[in-house]
């Protein structure tokens, strides 16, 4: 194992806090296994070439990836195993708020910088935690390019008129909280939470007889199942329907501008018109709008 040099003031930091570059090895970037999806996507693209040894298992995972498969695809994975990160002996070691405090602490005892990425609960928390991870790899320019693309997504896709009362109904017909992030972007690109007014709050279930009872104008589906994509909801002309990539779901940072492209998008295509509102010259709809869920675009992953 080669010798690093270690600071141990930087012994562990969270990226909530002004964090510092961790000290390189004889002057290159520090390098850096990631136990943390939502890591995952910013470090991908913000490391330097070679300087992401590994990445999460989930970000190999169609199910709980938040970045492009093929860009995924380029980097090693790790379960997260003390002996699985000792073997590539990083300078870093980046997880999130549930690493059994024995894991953290052999970390540290190898030497290994620990930071810990927690949940972003809105957007500008979000970029703040990108500008930390990437300073404390001593990547600070890449993650402010990456702040600056998050703000301007969401600084163009700002909705201002009524808003669609919309259902956002994810996997097993839960529901998010009004204080999620994805909640507050809803909110700000143009749609009125159906869950929220109906007193529900994040991971609340509600089941698609409630739907019907009480049906919003638009159901926005985030995951491939049959409940929310039910024959029956076709078959109501007075909802309109669309898919979100459940993938947009999982994290913040690179994630953000997809997502806030995706509602926009979304946005857009019902208004006007909604079916239940007449058509483009004021006459009834008789046909449901299907917004089809647009294809990810191509990443640009680096290799190992």
């Amino acid at each position: 194992m080669r010798r690093r040099r270690w600071i141990p003031a930087f012994a562990a930091m969270t990226v909530a806090a002004c964090s510092e570059p961790v000290a390189p090895v004889s002057g290159e970037y520090p390098t850096i296994v990631s136990l943390n999806p939502c890591a995952d996507a910013i470090l991908a693209e913000v490391a330097a070439p070679g300087q992401l040894l590994a990445i999460s298992h989930y970000s190999h995972d169609p199910l709980g990836s938040s970045m492009p498969l093929d860009q995924a695809r380029a980097y090693r994975i790790t379960g997260g195993t003390v002996e699985e990160v000792l073997a590539l002996d990083p300078d870093v070691v980046v997880t999130g708020t549930f690493l059994p405090p024995a894991t953290r602490n052999a970390f540290e005892r190898l030497g290994m910088q620990v930071v810990t990425l927690g949940a972003a609960q809105d957007v500008a928390s979000s970029i703040e935690q990108v500008r930390a991870l990437a300073l404390a790899v001593d990547r600070a320019e890449q993650g402010e390019q990456m702040a600056s693309r998050i703000e301007q997504g969401w600084e163009v896709s700002a909705f201002e008129g009524d808003k669609v009362e919309t259902l956002f109904w994810q996997a097993d017909g839960v529901v998010a909280g009004p204080d999620s992030l994805i909640a507050r972007m809803l909110d700000y690109t143009g749609f009125a939470s159906h869950s929220a007014a109906q007193g529900l709050g994040q991971g609340a279930y509600l089941p698609l007889e409630r739907v019907l009872a009480d049906p919003p104008e638009l159901v926005i589906a985030a995951a491939d199942q049959r409940m929310l994509a039910h024959p029956v909801l076709r078959q109501q002309a007075d909802i309109a329907y669309a898919a979100f990539e459940p993938s947009l779901l999982f994290c913040g940072g690179p994630s953000i501008p997809r997502a806030l492209e995706r509602l926009k998008q979304i946005r857009e295509r019902v208004d006007p018109p909604l079916p239940f509102a007449g058509g483009a010259e004021g006459g009834p709809v008789t046909t449901r709008v299907e917004l089809p869920t647009p294809q990810p675009p191509p990443a640009s992953g680096r290799g190992r």
